[in-house]
């Protein structure tokens, strides 16, 4: 059990009878399909404690900047160093001289950075069990978008996924991929579909090879509208945030669906770390995407979809979007909050 666990401890306990009401709330009743149109709303889970003291700014700015740019990517490494992907300074990186990727060590030093020339809008990002760190590029802009590339730890890049600029539904092109996974045995998962994409899930093996795809447009069970963000809990299962739809979808590896949570709220973000607790960043909610909603980042357990905790966003009730899209966690329980509107790098240090 990590220090952060350990510390808070008495707070799961106490919350215990509310959070088992909410996981009661969110199932559906015996006459209501899972993931159709006519599931049980959920009440807004705006009032959960906050163990976080809020940091920003934090970390030194890309080399070159004046000013972060939209904030789209935060993990840590294996090697246990901090990863960030950035828009560039436009609100995309077509034409600019920036690097959108940069790494850093653990007290906000910039050690490398890389990307220039490649992307136009970074989206997804995820480092995976190797330490490689994977990217999506969510828009196509001349010869540019529509791709995920691989990157090792210094920046080479080793594989890349999709055409150059190339939008369309087929095995070897995207249209919008919006992040990207690795699981264990490999295989690569990219969910795909900025608002008029495909809407569906691509799997490819480790060399880039398609293998199937599946989901499609809509609101019932395995059907999504924005897939926004996908995440792999311990048990294997995979958690998509179908942003659009105002919920999270659990499936297995192979695609079956298994339920779907609305009580984290409008997803843009997931990360569930090693003891499966699950933090899932909401920038959307609150005005008419998902009234009564405060945006922030809920946490709880991608065991029994129960939720703890609350950071609260610093505009959670204004309705134009804000707060962080990305979310990750590093080793010692510290929560970072990429933030797109506004431009900042956030970190939420326990409350020791």
């Amino acid at each position: 059990m990590t220090r952060f666990k350990r510390t808070f401890a008495a707070i799961v306990i106490g919350a215990v009878t509310s959070i088992v009401a909410v996981v009661a709330a969110c199932e559906p009743g015996p006459d209501t399909a899972p993931g159709s149109d006519s599931a049980p709303a959920v009440e807004p889970l705006n009032d959960l404690p906050n163990p976080y003291e809020r940091i920003e700014p934090w970390a030194e700015l890309p080399p070159g900047a004046v000013q972060w740019g939209q904030v789209t990517g935060v993990e840590q490494g294996p090697d246990g160093n901090l990863y960030v992907m950035h828009r560039c300074f436009e609100g995309a990186c077509a034409d600019r001289p920036e690097d959108p990727i940069v790494k850093y060590d653990m007290s906000g030093r910039p050690l490398a950075s890389w990307g220039a020339g490649l992307f136009n809008y970074p989206h997804g990002f995820h480092v995976d069990f190797e330490g490689n760190v994977w990217a999506t590029d969510a828009r196509g802009n001349g010869e540019l978008g529509h791709q995920v590339f691989k990157f090792s730890p210094d920046g080479e890049l080793l594989l890349t996924l999709g055409q150059a600029g190339v939008g369309g539904l087929g095995p070897d092109v995207f249209n919008q991929p919006t992040d990207v996974l690795v699981l264990p045995g490999g295989d690569i998962l990219v969910t795909e579909g900025h608002g008029d994409g495909n809407d569906r899930v691509v799997r490819f093996n480790s060399e880039g090879d398609f293998l199937e795809s599946w989901g499609e447009p809509g609101s019932g069970p395995g059907q999504f509208r924005t897939p926004h963000a996908i995440a792999r809990d311990s048990q294997g299962r995979i958690f998509i945030g179908d942003r659009a739809n105002n919920r999270i979808q659990i499936f297995l590896e192979d695609g079956t669906f298994l339920e779907e949570w609305k009580q984290f709220s409008r997803p843009s973000g997931i990360f569930i770390d090693e003891d499966d607790t699950i933090y899932v960043a909401d920038s959307e909610s609150w005005g008419p995407d998902n009234p009564g909603w405060k945006k922030g980042i809920r946490i709880g357990s991608a065991r029994d979809g129960s939720v703890s905790w609350f950071i609260e966003d610093i505009e959670s009730m204004t309705d134009p979007h804000s707060g962080a899209e990305a979310v990750g966690v590093d080793s010692e329980g510290n929560v970072y909050g990429g933030v797109v509107r506004r431009r900042m790098l956030e970190k939420h240090v326990p409350v020791r």
